[in-house]
C-alpha cells in the first residue's frame, strides 16, 4: 500500500447547494451578481434535512471540508453543521458554479441555454463565460490538490465537497474517465442532495448509487458502469 492509499478517505461526498433565488428566479441574475445570490428558506430546509442525514452517516468520524465561495454554498456547509467550524471550512474558487458571465438578460440567457441543448451541454460556451468543458478542465486541477491531501496523515477519513450541479456531475466524470455522451445523459442531483464516492478494498471509489438518467438511449459502457457496480 502506497503512503497516499493509505490516507485516502473512506468517503469522498459531493453536496449540491440549497434552493437558492436563482433557481425560483430567472430574473434576479440581471442585478444580482450569481455568487451573491442566497438560499431561500426551502433551501435552508432541504440541507438541514441533509446535514441531518450526513449526521447519521458519518458518526463521529472526521470531517474535512471544501467549499464553492458563493454564499448560497457558504450558507450550505455551515447548515450541514457537520462539526467542522466555518473558519475550518476550504473555500475552493475551482469548484463554483459555471461561470455565464456578470449581470445576465434572462432572454439571452434562454436562447442560449437552447443553444447549448441543441449544441451539447458539454462543449457549448456562454458568451463571455464557461462551457462544460472549461469547467472540467478547472475541476481537474482541483483533483490534483486534492490528492496532495491523501499524503496527510492527519487526512480526515471523509471529505465534503460542497458545490453545484453541474460540477458535481462534472467531477464524477473527471474522476471515472465517463464520455461526453453519458454525461449528458445524466441528470444534476436535486438542491440540496448528495452523492457518496465509497472507497473500495482495493483503495478505488464507487458511487454509492449512480446518478439518474434522463436519457435512457445512451448506454453506459462497462468502464462507466464500473464506478457503481459493485458499491
Amino acid at each position: 500500500m502506497t503512503t497516499e492509499a493509505a490516507y485516502r478517505p473512506d468517503r469522498i461526498i459531493l453536496v449540491r447547494h440549497g434552493e437558492s433565488e436563482g433557481n425560483i428566479d430567472d430574473g434576479i441574475y440581471e442585478t444580482v451578481p450569481d455568487h451573491r445570490l442566497k438560499m431561500t428558506a426551502r433551501g435552508r430546509e432541504q440541507v438541514i434535512e441533509t446535514g441531518r442525514k450526513l449526521r447519521e452517516l458519518l458518526g463521529d468520524e472526521s470531517v474535512r471540508i471544501w467549499a464553492s465561495p458563493y454564499v448560497r454554498t457558504r450558507q450550505t456547509a455551515e447548515l450541514l453543521d457537520l462539526g467542522v467550524p466555518m473558519e475550518d471550512v476550504r473555500l475552493e474558487p475551482r469548484l463554483r458554479e459555471q461561470d455565464w458571465a456578470n449581470f445576465q438578460d434572462p432572454v439571452k440567457v434562454a436562447r442560449e441555454k437552447k443553444l447549448r441543448n441543441d449544441y451539447g451541454h458539454f462543449w457549448y460556451r456562454f458568451t463571455d463565460g464557461e462551457s462544460g468543458a472549461d469547467v472540467y478542465d478547472r475541476v481537474s486541477t482541483f483533483l490534483e490538490s486534492l490528492h496532495r491531501n491523501f499524503y496527510d496523515p492527519r487526512m480526515a477519513r471523509n471529505v465534503v465537497l460542497v458545490t453545484h450541479g453541474l460540477t458535481m456531475r462534472l467531477f464524477c466524470m473527471r474522476w471515472f474517465y465517463w464520455s461526453v455522451e453519458y454525461f449528458e445523459s445524466i441528470s444534476n442531483p436535486p438542491n440540496g442532495h448528495f452523492v457518496v464516492l465509497v472507497k473500495q478494498p482495493d483503495q478505488s471509489y464507487r458511487l454509492a448509487e449512480p446518478f439518474e438518467q434522463w436519457n435512457p438511449s445512451v448506454i453506459p459502457t462497462a468502464r462507466e458502469r464500473l464506478s457503481w457496480e459493485g458499491s
